[in-house]
């Protein structure tokens, strides 16, 4: 990764936000509340936490679209884009009690391809 742009640098941001949105969903849609019966899509989080989940994926993927019109990170963005459009396609389609194993599974490949483009990144300087 010659040359890596400035934005791979944002990596360590979106990682702190994908750890903040696991707890989050686990709280929300935890085993606790399936165990309990409860359907987690009619309590939803308050307005202002929606809001900042909401600002942040468009973030994400607006970084992602950005790091895509760069030669060396474009692999890393494509791959991240990838697992991010296959988990909501899963989730849209599993039933609840699968949505948080999904939703797992795709934060750590998420997390793991994020640690990597800032690891080469780092690497380039």
């Amino acid at each position: 990764m010659d040359n890596a742009p400035a934005a791979a640098f944002l990596a360590p941001v979106f990682v702190v936000y994908e750890i903040a949105q696991l707890v989050y969903a686990e709280r929300l849609l935890g085993v606790k509340q399936l165990q309990a019966g409860v359907d987690p899509r009619g309590l939803g989080p308050p307005e202002p936490v929606a809001l900042l989940w909401v600002v942040l994926i468009c973030a994400q993927n607006a970084w992602l679209l950005w790091l895509l019109g760069e030669g060396p990170t474009r692999l890393h963005a494509a791959c991240l884009l990838l697992v991010s459009l296959c988990g909501f396609a899963l989730r849209g389609s599993c039933a609840l009690r699968w949505v948080l194993m999904v939703l797992t599974i795709e934060g750590a490949l998420r997390l793991g391809l994020m640690v990597s483009l800032f690891g080469a990144a780092w690497r380039s300087l």
